[in-house]
């Protein structure tokens, strides 16, 4: 695998490094970019983020690896990973759900319909979605959840409660997985519609996490929805969704942030002093921020091989596991190991004074717990790693 990047690709590196440096120049930058963000799921909804989008679609940035016949470049998927690592890198808006999530898996399953009506307004950046998935008793089993579909005229009846829906107090529309055949097994009786977040029977309400973020519960009440917004095949939307989440892990998870973490962590540690001497002279200091860095490497290492089952056209299961797996534990012990070295100021919170590096440290222990139960808990992604790639029987 040749992890250099070839002339082209450099070239389009340059250019979304420009395009950030001229955006960043207009009144609205802070509101767009916050490199001190400490989870990527840290979203908000801004007239500034939503223009940021309208213009990212305007430079043909959103679908690029979609096929021409859907409006997309048909470039390889690198350059979408390219443009998402330089965004993560300042904090911008990520292409994330509508691009890579929803958008994908409509132009392998959706109707002529939906992909009609869903993936212009996916390009153009005019529409945001939530992926309803978790419930209160089917958060790692996902395959349990409750939430049901029965069948009404020429649609379909929805009841039930979801969580942990990030998005869901500002989308328009909501990627459902609901149980269509209760007489089916588990993963079977799956289905997956699209459904308008404005409709009277949705009822949003907060959830405030560990990281400072909000996600949300939704109640669905009586919300029909026509068949029309039935994606793909009925009671096939365990494999939408294993897809669906397979291309979420590659997507949220970039690594340029975690070099940055790294990058001021040497620099602390090179111009604290502790003794007379800078931390980075002490042998226990000097050791863990070694290992760090090859770790860092590591995750990048196996970042490139999910990009590369993705650029070959594949769904990089096992690959995407593992990345998510190794990725978000690291980024706990990054926050773990700089939380030792500050000490006990280290804990204060960003809103202090006093707080060492402005509170970043004790934010991102905060923050990053959160990142190992999205899209996946780390077990999950240990069963994913152990059955598709290792080839391990399953054990109840």
């Amino acid at each position: 695998m040749n992890f250099e990047f070839s002339a082209a690709e450099q070239d389009f590196i340059n250019e979304v490094r420009a395009f950030i440096h001229e955006q960043a120049q207009l009144p609205d930058a802070a509101d767009v970019m916050a490199p001190d963000r400490d989870t990527d799921s840290m979203l908000s909804d801004t007239p500034a983020r939503r223009r940021f989008n309208r213009e990212m679609a305007a430079r043909g940035y959103l679908g690029m690896s979609w096929p021409a016949q859907f409006g997309g470049s048909d470039k390889d998927g690198i350059y979408e990973y390219l443009l998402n690592e330089e965004l993560a890198r300042v904090g911008a808006p990520l292409i994330g759900k509508g691009v890579g999530i929803i958008g994908k898996s409509l132009i392998r399953h959706g109707s002529d319909k939906l992909k009609a009506e869903f993936l212009p307004q996916i390009r153009h950046a005019e529409i945001e979605f939530a992926l309803g998935y978790s419930e209160p008793s089917a958060g790692s089993d996902l395959a349990s959840l409750k939430t049901k579909a029965e069948k009404s005229g020429d649609g379909w009846l929805i009841n039930g409660q979801k969580t942990w829906n990030t998005s869901a107090h500002f989308a328009d529309w909501y990627w459902l997985a609901v149980r269509t055949d209760p007489t089916a097994a588990k993963h079977k009786g799956i289905s997956v519609f699209l459904v308008p977040m404005s409709h009277p029977g949705i009822t949003v309400r907060a959830i405030e996490t560990l990281g400072e973020h909000r996600t949300n519960q939704v109640f669905l009440d009586n919300v029909w929805v026509h068949d029309d917004y039935l994606v793909g095949e009925l009671n096939k939307g365990w494999v939408y969704i294993c897809e669906a989440l397979d291309l979420e892990r590659f997507s949220i998870y970039t690594i340029s942030p975690v070099e940055a973490k790294l990058e001021l962590m040497w620099d602390y540690v090179k111009t604290e002093t502790r003794d007379g001497g800078p931390l980075s002279a002490l042998p226990a200091v000097r050791r863990v921020m070694a290992q760090l860095t090859a770790q860092v490497e590591t995750a990048k290492m196996l970042q490139r091989r999910v990009i590369d089952s993705a650029c070959q056209g594949g769904v990089p299961a096992v690959e995407a596991a593992m990345f998510k797996l190794y990725m978000t534990v690291l980024t706990q012990r990054m926050a773990n190991t700089m939380i030792d070295i500050l000490g006990p100021r280290g804990l204060l919170h960003k809103s202090s004074a006093d707080a060492p590096t402005h509170g970043k440290w004790e934010w991102a222990y905060r923050a990053t717990a959160l990142d190992t139960i999205g899209a996946g808990t780390s077990e999950i992604q240990k069963n994913i790693i152990a059955r598709r790639g290792l080839g391990l029987p399953y054990v109840n």
